[in-house]
């Protein structure tokens, strides 16, 4: 059998592009600077990239970012998933679901 690269059925794996990583790592430069978060992890599949926010590097991630081409027409691309696997927020936009983030929705209890 004689091997033909124009048959390949595999996909390329999904990526944030050079804008995307830009906006969520300038959103991750906040929060680390206002104590909320401490590190991250950046893993790729072929269906879904995901940025993962971490308070401690030894836990489970506290958000995960994930952007699914695959549902754009559907739901959208992104999502932000909480600890617990919960979607949290969904939406067409990058910039509109990572206002999930902004300053007043969380709020310091003692």
């Amino acid at each position: 059998m004689v091997f033909d690269p124009s048959h390949q059925t595999s996909r390329a794996q999904v990526f944030f592009d050079r804008h995307e990583l830009g906006r969520i790592l300038s959103l991750y430069g906040r929060m680390v600077a206002a104590g909320e978060w401490r590190d991250y992890g950046v893993g790729a599949t072929a269906d879904a990239c995901i940025f993962s926010i971490f308070r401690r590097a030894s836990e489970a991630p506290l958000y995960r970012i994930e952007k699914r081409p695959s549902l754009a027409r559907r739901q959208g691309a992104w999502a932000i998933i909480g600890q617990g696997g919960l979607i949290l927020r969904r939406g067409h936009e990058l910039d509109q679901v990572l206002r999930f983030f902004d300053k007043g929705r969380f709020k310091v209890v003692d």
